[in-house]
This record gives C-alpha cells, structure tokens and sequence, in this order.
C-alpha cells in the first residue's frame, strides 16, 4: 500500500480498531451506606442500615479485585503497545 493509499485509509482503519482498545473494564465504586443523623431514625431503620453495611462491604472487596485487574490488564497493555511501538520505529528509520 502507498504512502498516500495509507494516509486516506487511516481513518477508516482508526475507525474500525477504536472500539478495540475500549475493551478496558469499569470498576464501579458502591455508594457509601446512609446512616440517619436522628438516633431515632437510625434505630427504626437498624437492620436495613446494618444490610447496606454488609452490601457495601461486600461489593466494596469486588471493586478492589477489578481495580487489581484492570491495572494488570493496562500494565500489560501498555508493554506491548511500548512494544509496538519500538518495532515502528525501528521499521520506519531511515
């Protein structure tokens, strides 16, 4: 392919391979459990308090495990595309 043919391409093939590199995951943080400021309304509504506790606990370990993963994943990532990129430069010097 020419220079040229290669430039007018380019943004198609962009195109094509962007979504690609959206394949990194979203690690969601959980939303912080309420508790009621009244000590009254905090009583009232214990075990449904004490549930968004342990819910968020919970969730709060699943959050840290896909941070672990996505920083393992772009970690990888990111040597090959340094990678990559050595072995452009190296093809593309005069």
């Amino acid at each position: 392919m020419t220079r040229t043919r290669l430039l007018r391409a380019f943004p198609i093939i962009f195109c094509v391979l962007c979504p690609l590199g959206a394949s990194a995951a979203t690690c969601l943080a959980p939303a912080r459990p309420f508790v009621p400021s009244d000590p009254a309304d905090a009583r009232e509504y214990r075990d449904l308090i004490v549930q968004d506790f342990e819910t968020y606990l919970s969730e709060i370990s699943a959050y840290f495990r896909c941070l672990d993963e996505e920083r393992a994943r772009a970690f990888q990532e990111s040597n090959e595309v340094a990678q990559e990129y050595g072995r452009f430069i190296q093809a593309t010097t005069d």
